[in-house]
């Protein structure tokens, strides 16, 4: 293409679609694009809803509103109903001169607010524009380069709407029509395996229409005005190569879809839920959390998304011959620490994991600083069964570690955490049960499957809570105690415990589960909702308020996750006379606090005692859970070594490192 688009990299921006009335979604985008970095924002203007009641007081809002913080690239499309040829927005106008006095119109009104006008949307695509009606696009050259010519007029640059997918032959058709006289800008679409499954690359489809504008004399530009990658399948890792590929396209420009998912309760163009690609473009979810490429883009701007564009590529699974450990949320703080060990003792190590949780990047990026190549990661989802089978093939062991995590998530999305919890956990036992000798397996459990333990009698002592009854108090919570399923987490993560304990007795898979308490250590990046000893201490550094729910007097067992490392590797060790059981690992009752006996110590660590705000207490919190891991010890000698204080200790000085390395 000309040698100005190969100078440069491509300018980046994000395309959103904003429905009238959005008000609260255009703040929210905006503050994603703030937070991105991103200054061009691509963005539909209907015709149709302009003469709607509500359109002149929704656009008189939308454009100086979006205006004032980015660079506008409107999108005039949609005919009014009632001037087209037949009534629906993607029909003809019955007088194509129409649609060239609606952009006057919006030029008179708006124009001080935009540089470029883009006319009309994939006008390849029937449900854009229905070409049943306008055979060889006869209406559509002669709308569109009147309305062009007439842009220029006023001022304003132009941009060929992007046939999608590319289309060579269409722009050479508005070629010979004389369209591309007008134009500056040429733009062109495609969703590289989303939806274009034959896919060449942007390279080859870029040349060959610049090819076409070479042969007719045309300068214009090539823009990508539309591309992006659905994670309906949860595949993150793909979306990260999509976007990446897209910033290498030779074009002057690329505008990404989108920054948030769409509404699950909207219907699309196409109907309420008829493809579900459709929903799952963004950079966030719909409910609110960011993606891998989101995340990245947010936190190092475009230098760590190419930074972390390794991970888009899928890995080398381990041969036959290497016999991996693979660990399913690897990535994570527990995940981690038990990899450091194993490739340590020169393991083969296959790390699986989507990436969701923040922090996680810093916990790779140590692995492979440390060990290199040798720490491989499959960017993947154990929602996705195509993906787990093959991770899966070869492995010696498996540790389940993936999970959503937090009670207080469960309660806003508890389908997603059926999903990740439940069924992410029978779709490894089923992987697992398609092999002919299927690896042994360690599952991590929680102590939420006991419930909230409101039988159990409490007293106060002091700033914490301990059990009336004397072996309780001696003991801790036994193994025996009934499954009670509180809050929809623990009904996650108790359907997937009970699925491991029945695959090993049903069809013979050698697992355990362990029923975990609190763990806490390096490399842990601690919420409200888990990882609280850690999160303690962050707010601490942060010199921000820790919230206490309830009275901050409930008490738990603490395991230092060196010690859980070692409980793994018994229990693989062990695992022919263990298979089938299930067994509570925490520290046991001499390794326990209050929630305001840790605000205490890290006062005395921290030299500042942190500020303490309340809140009322949350569904399914146990004023007080301690392990009774004797089961677990006779059946193999494992004991805790690290205590609480000094534990806590080295976690406040990992942290202390790890803000200096971040500074």
């Amino acid at each position: 293409m000309g040698t100005s688009d190969e100078m440069t990299e491509p300018l980046i921006g994000v395309l959103e679609w904003f429905r009238p009335g959005e008000h609260e979604r255009v703040e929210r985008v905006l503050a994603d694009l703030k937070a991105l970095g991103v200054r061009e924002l691509r963005t539909g203007i209907s015709w149709a809803d302009w003469l709607t009641p509500e359109g002149e007081d929704w656009y008189s809002w939308l454009f100086p509103r979006l205006a004032a913080q980015v660079n506008l690239l409107p999108c005039f499309l949609y005919t009014p109903p009632s001037l087209g040829i037949v009534s629906k927005t993607s029909s003809p106008p019955r007088d194509p001169k129409w649609y060239a006095d609606f952009l006057d119109q919006m030029i008179t009104r708006f124009g001080e607010h935009f540089e470029w006008v883009e006319l009309w949307n994939e006008p390849n695509n029937l449900r854009e524009w229905d070409v049943t009606l306008d055979p060889e696009w006869y209406l559509f050259s002669h709308m569109v380069g009147g309305a062009a010519y007439w842009a220029k007029q006023r001022g304003k640059k132009t941009v060929l709407g992007g046939p999608g997918p590319v289309d060579p032959h269409w722009i050479r058709l508005m070629c010979e029509r004389r369209v591309m006289q007008q134009i500056d800008a040429v733009g062109i679409h495609s969703f590289p395996i989303t939806f274009e499954f034959w896919w060449e690359g942007w390279a080859s489809n870029v040349a060959r229409v610049r090819e076409v504008l070479d042969n007719h004399g045309s300068s214009a530009e090539i823009w990508i005005t539309e591309t992006g990658y659905s994670t309906f399948r949860n595949d993150e890792r793909q979306q990260l190569t999509a976007f990446v590929e897209a910033m290498d396209a030779p074009v002057s420009r690329v505008y990404w879809y989108a920054a948030q998912d769409l509404d699950p309760n909207l219907p699309t163009v196409d109907g309420f839920h008829s493809d579900e690609r459709e929903y799952h473009f963004g950079l966030r979810r719909a409910n609110g959390t960011p993606k891998l490429l989101g995340r990245l883009w947010a936190d190092g701007g475009l230098p760590a998304v190419r930074e972390w564009a390794w991970l888009g590529r899928p890995a080398t699974l381990p041969s036959a011959q290497e016999r991996p450990v693979v660990i399913t949320g690897g990535a994570g703080f527990v995940g981690t620490n038990l990899a450091h060990r194993l490739l340590q003792d020169d393991r083969s190590v296959l790390l699986y994991d989507n990436l969701s949780r923040p922090g996680v990047e810093q916990n790779l990026r140590w692995l492979r600083a440390t060990h290199g190549d040798r720490a491989r990661i499959e960017v993947a989802d154990v929602r996705d069964p195509f993906a787990l089978r093959p991770a899966l093939k070869n492995a010696d062991q498996v540790f389940h570690l993936a999970a959503q995590v937090a009670v207080t998530t469960s309660l806003n999305d508890p389908i997603s955490d059926f999903e990740i919890n439940a069924r992410g956990t029978l779709n490894l036992l089923e992987a697992l049960r398609g092999l002919p000798d299927p690896p042994s397996l360690v599952f991590t459990s929680t102590n939420k499957v006991y419930g909230g333990l409101d039988d159990v009698t409490l007293r106060l002592e002091g700033g914490r809570y301990e059990p009336e009854n004397a072996e309780l108090r001696a003991c801790g919570i036994g193994e025996e105690r009934p499954l009670d399923f509180h809050s929809p987490y623990g009904c996650s993560k108790g359907t997937a415990d009970q699925y491991v304990i029945d695959y090993a007795r049903t069809f013979g898979i050698p697992a355990v589960v362990f029923r975990m308490s609190c763990i806490y250590g390096p490399h842990q990046f601690g919420t409200e909702d888990q990882g609280w000893v850690a999160h303690f201490l962050i707010r601490a550094l942060e010199g921000r308020p820790i919230t206490l729910y309830g009275d901050g007097m409930q008490v738990r067992d603490v395991l230092f996750v060196g010690d859980l490392v070692e409980a793994f590797l018994l229990a693989q060790q062990n695992i022919g006379a263990l298979s089938g059981q299930a067994f509570n690992i925490g520290g046991g009752p001499t390794n326990t606090t209050s929630l305001i006996e840790l605000v205490d110590l890290i006062g005395r660590l921290h030299d500042k005692k942190p500020g303490v705000k309340r809140d009322d207490w949350r569904p399914g919190d146990q004023r007080y859970y301690v392990s009774d891991t004797r089961k677990f010890e006779q059946a193999t000698g494992w004991t805790r070594r690290t205590g609480f204080c000094e534990g806590v200790e080295t976690l406040y000085e990992w942290l202390l490192q790890a803000r200096r390395g971040a500074k």
